[in-house]
């Protein structure tokens, strides 16, 4: 978390946190828990933006980048049966991030093909539900390493399809693209 305006490293969001669903999360997935680490800003960032008072109770569960996106769809699976409890899962993270090639200064500017080409994948495969492609998105996704450099910033995705069950698809709620290559497009599971 760094380049942003100096404005946004005051922000805070002092959500209170859920330790009994956390705890419950870990027994659930074997997750270790780390009760000194605050949110991170791929948590209270789109939290900011869907409960502003901060009044409700919040935790994150971090992507394990060393395990593959097969590994982080399961582990939200294993989540699954929360989201019948009224539990929220949410991936924050993004469509496409390679820094390397946004477009600075310029917003407004058109995404190259390779962004589109990407995104409209991702757009299709979470339409039909196909955890397959989603797991093995390096290989069968157009220019997968040009929108992923690594892994991190798109697991969250796999977590969140995982924690929607088996036979799941995704809808967009939003697909728009900034800095001419970062897609801003946000998906619903279920």
């Amino acid at each position: 978390f760094y380049g942003f305006p100096e404005a946004l490293y005051r922000l805070r969001y002092d959500a209170r946190g859920a330790p009994e669903l956390a705890e419950r999360v870990a027994k659930l997935t074997g997750a270790a828990r780390d009760l000194h680490r605050g949110l991170d800003h791929g948590a209270w960032v789109p939290a900011l933006l869907g409960w502003p008072e901060a009044d409700v109770p919040i935790f994150q569960l971090s992507v394990q980048p060393n395990e593959n996106p097969a590994h982080h769809i399961a582990l939200g699976r294993k989540l699954s049966a929360l989201r019948e409890e009224g539990v929220l899962v949410m991936g924050s993270g993004s469509a496409t991030h390679n820094l390397r090639a946004l477009v600075r200064g310029g917003r407004e500017a058109e995404p190259e093909p390779w962004v589109k080409a990407f995104d409209d994948w991702l757009a299709e495969t979470v339409a039909k539900g196909d955890a397959a492609a989603l797991a093995d998105y390096r290989s069968r996704a157009p220019y997968a390493r040009e929108a992923h450099p690594t892994d991190e910033h798109f697991l969250p995705l796999h977590v969140a399809f995982g924690a929607a069950g088996e036979g799941a698809r995704g809808r967009p709620l939003h697909r728009s693209f900034t800095l001419g290559n970062l897609s801003m497009a946000s998906y619903a599971f279920g």
